[in-house]
This record gives structure tokens, sequence and C-alpha cells, in this order.
């Protein structure tokens, strides 16, 4: 949404009926996952607007929780084992009831959420943290959540300092694995840039690297 999308609040409901944008089958192109065949869940809205996202959330409906789940195993096809929940923010809306429905199914549950709200799941959910920066600093993740956190991916840019760099968030405690994945800023030569700088931070800290390995494929 590069920043335009509203700031939308945390939803109180009984997860029976959730906002979403998009249903679909793909692969996970990101993070501890890449590469495996995934059927993703979008849900619709955020609680941040940040200038460098690349997804559009908005332009969403609700949907039943019955009929959301029958999508999902249809696009699995018995083939996809993964399923994404992400958007937007996933933590928006009560999604625990959509978390048991499709562990109760047989499906892996990975959510990916920006940190800054919490609700309890399901203790099998994997939960992958992309922190943002609010440019004062990171915005400070749940201690709620945190404990729960498998792994950090943070955005990294050459060009932006609130993004050049990893902080130091959380992720030392216990300890949490981090991944660091190339902002893309829609210009190829600064893009190169940002991989390269990911690289670098990957080579001298001990990072893993993440690549937005669907854009690469021009799948969604």
């Amino acid at each position: 949404m590069r920043g335009n999308n509203p700031i939308r609040k945390p939803l109180d409901h009984d997860g029976t009926a959730l906002e979403i944008k998009s249903i679909f089958a793909t692969l996970q192109g990101e993070g501890p996952y890449a590469g495996w065949p995934a059927v993703f869940v979008r849900l619709g809205g955020c609680n941040l607007a940040c200038a460098f996202c690349d997804t559009d959330f908005e332009g969403y409906a609700s949907q039943p929780l019955e009929a959301i789940v029958a999508q999902v195993k249809k696009l699995a096809e018995g083939k996809r084992q993964l399923v994404v929940i992400t958007g937007g923010e996933p933590l928006r809306q009560n999604i625990a009831p959509l978390c048991e429905a499709l562990l109760a199914g047989g499906f892996k549950v990975q959510i990916e959420t920006n940190g800054t709200l919490f609700r309890p799941l399901p203790e099998a959910v994997d939960i992958i943290c992309s922190p943002k920066n609010t440019g004062q600093g990171y915005f400070p993740i749940r201690a709620d959540l945190l404990p729960r956190i498998q792994a950090f991916k943070f955005i990294i840019s050459k060009h932006d300092a609130l993004y050049d760099h990893v902080a130091e968030i959380g992720q030392s405690t216990y300890p949490i694995p981090v991944y660091v994945q190339p902002m893309d800023e829609y210009d190829e030569a600064r893009n190169a840039q940002n991989r390269a700088h990911a690289l670098a931070l990957a080579q001298t800290h001990g990072y893993r690297l993440s690549l937005q390995t669907h854009k690469l494929l021009g799948i969604e």
C-alpha cells in the first residue's frame, strides 16, 4: 500500500467471520518456509501505514469462517500442507478459531505479524514477526507475544537509516532466529544495493538471508 492505507483499529469479534482480502494458492516466498507450496489467507486492514509496504490489503469483504476453511481446503488439493495467514495485520482480527479449524484439518499454520498486537493462539501456530520502525526506533514487541515468535524478519534498505540495520528488540533473550530481507524499492539499482547490504549483514552477524522468491518467479 506504500503507506497510503487507512490505519485500522483492532476488531473485537468472535472470529466466526473475518475481513478477507484474498485467498490463493502459491509458494511461500519468504522466511523459514520459503519454497513451500502454500495457501495464503490475506486478511484486510492494518494498524500501521508503512511507506515501503508492497501489499494491497484494502478492498476486503467479510466471509464466514466455514467458507474460508472450505476455500483453503479446495485450493490445497491435498498437496499444500502450509497455510499462511497474513495481511495487513492478521492479529487485528480474532483469528484463533480459523487457526484451530486449520490445525484440526491437518494443516501447518504460519502467521506474519508486525509485533504490536497480541491475541492468544494455539501453541502449534508458527508466528513470524516483521517489526516496523516508528521513525523514533522500532515499535516495541509485545511482551506477551515475544516468547511465541519463531523468527524475526527485518526489512533492510541501504538507503533508509531506519531500516539499514537489525535492532535488538528482544530476539536475543530467547534466542530467536533473525532473517534479513532486502526492501523492494521498485528500482533495480537500489534493490541491488539493498540485496548486497542484506547479504553483508547476514555474513557479518550470522543472520539468515530471505529473498522474495515469489517476486523472482513472478507469482503472487
